[in-house]
């Protein structure tokens, strides 16, 4: 069987660096490095255009002299405020059946848009903090929510990554900021119950669960030394590896739950083992921050799910994942 043409299609911009490790994986598993394209070409208001050749796809970036019919695509490191704009394009992958993980818009924007996941995790019954969302509120609406939640809480943004924008609110004066910070920018934010997540030793910590075709592939722990900063370890927490066997089954079991949700094949999830296992959020497309580790436990395991799906296709054996959101 010939060797799949594969695009990376991934934001520049961000700093994140996933790319590269996909990049790795790809040539790890093919021999081959994928075709590198800038997904703002893409976007809304972008050059790029796909066109039907064939029963096939052709991406078309002119001013880049790309002009390339990929049998797989990989979509992944959009920043969450460009997601939006590639729902046009995802759409055409779609219509195109584009070998891709890549393509369920929908699912994007619920995990995209916290307000959206919470309302979905109510809805299917996975375990969360009590949270409130709120547009624009005044100062005593956000007091009487953050009364009704015990007067120790998260704020943070309804679209955001890596933990910016976010609030441990314990204090009206610091409830008062917060609302403050949020009207200023002109935000959507929501109010959790903080989760008490805190070891013996003091750390706030936290999971991230990745989940792909409705397994857990890798998981590790985040340790966070200062109690008020998110768990993030682009914020100073420090990753623990923990192998898919040593993690929780009840942790397994909402991981797994909430990646299902949501509706995404494949997924980051953050949450604790505190009040009997509770999801924090679902990331459409989870950092890696070992690249050694996470490109084996990872990404490989990413790459190779498009090379089954693709293998699948042409009519070859199953292997138990199709490439569909």
């Amino acid at each position: 069987m010939s060797r799949p043409s594969i695009a990376l299609i991934a934001d520049p911009t961000s700093s994140e660096g996933c790319r590269e490790y996909l990049a790795d994986a790809v040539e790890l598993l093919t021999g081959a490095p994928p075709v590198r394209i800038d997904s703002r070409h893409f976007a809304t208001g972008g050059r790029g255009r796909g066109v039907r050749d064939g029963g096939r796809l052709r991406l078309q970036v002119p001013e880049e002299r790309l002009d390339f019919v990929p049998d797989v695509v990989l979509l992944y490191e959009i920043p969450p405020h460009r997601r939006r704009d590639l729902a046009a394009f995802q759409e055409l992958l779609q219509t195109h059946d584009v070998v891709t993980l890549g393509t369920g818009a929908e699912a994007w924007r619920t995990a995209t848009e916290k307000n959206l996941t919470v309302a979905r995790f109510h809805r299917d019954g996975v375990a969360q903090m009590e949270t409130v969302v709120l547009s624009r509120p005044s100062v005593w609406e956000a007091a009487d929510v953050f009364d009704r939640l015990g007067g120790d809480t998260w704020a943070r943004p309804v679209v955001g990554t890596g933990g910016d924008d976010t609030f441990h609110v314990t204090t009206p004066d610091l409830l008062e900021y917060a609302t403050a910070y949020y009207a200023e920018h002109g935000t959507d934010w929501m109010l959790s119950r903080d989760a008490g997540n805190i070891t013996a030793d003091g750390l706030r910590h936290q999971f991230r669960v990745f989940v792909l075709g409705g397994q857990v592939v890798h998981a590790r722990e985040h340790l966070q030394p200062e109690p008020d900063t998110p768990c993030n370890t682009c914020r100073g927490a420090t990753p623990v590896h923990i192998d898919p066997p040593d993690l929780s089954p009840r942790l397994t079991e909402l991981a797994v739950a909430a990646t299902a949700s949501v509706g995404l094949p494949f997924a980051g999830v953050d949450l604790a083992i505190e009040n009997g296992g509770v999801v924090f959020e679902v990331n459409v497309q989870p950092a890696f921050v070992d690249g050694q580790v996470e490109v084996e436990k990872v990404a490989v395991p990413y790459v190779q799910a498009h090379l089954d799906a693709f293998e699948l296709a042409r009519g070859g054996p199953s292997r138990g994942l199709t490439a569909s959101a």
